[in-house]
């Protein structure tokens, strides 16, 4: 198993939920998940320009390579919407679902290219989509 879990993907995808799912059937204390709206809270960093997103996800590029140092499995789910700025095994969380978040839409982000893997949260449920990461991931 991968020891960070990389979901990146538009606002309104299901990263937050898939995460949270990850966590729960892990039920185990050695799992973390680094969510973008936590640490926007936890950091007071209401920015979402370039350089305020940028901040944010470094910080989560750290925090999660020092969790994993630790022995954690860390899950980080964050729109981090550029290519230089992703760590571990990436997966592309997208929906064609209309999002109430429009207003934190990102015009600039910039899909994975290669080295990640693509879940489509259309028409697939929570537990189909977890269970899809669960068996790259092994």
């Amino acid at each position: 198993m991968e020891k960070v879990i990389w979901f990146t993907g538009q606002p309104g995808a299901g990263k937050t939920t898939l995460a949270k799912e990850m966590v729960r059937r892990f039920n185990n204390d050695k799992v973390i998940n680094i969510d973008g709206d936590d640490l926007r809270e936890v950091l007071d960093n209401k920015d979402y320009s370039e350089r305020g997103r940028r901040k944010n996800i470094q910080f989560a590029i750290d925090m999660a390579k020092i969790m994993e140092s630790k022995g954690y499995l860390v899950i980080v789910s964050m729109v981090s919407p550029y290519r230089d700025l992703r760590y571990g095994n990436v997966f592309w969380i997208r929906s064609d679902m209309p999002t109430d978040k429009e207003k934190y839409w990102v015009d600039n982000y910039e899909p994975p290219l290669k080295d990640h893997y693509m879940i489509d949260t259309t028409n697939q449920s929570v537990e189909e989509s977890v269970n899809e990461i669960l068996n790259v991931c092994r």
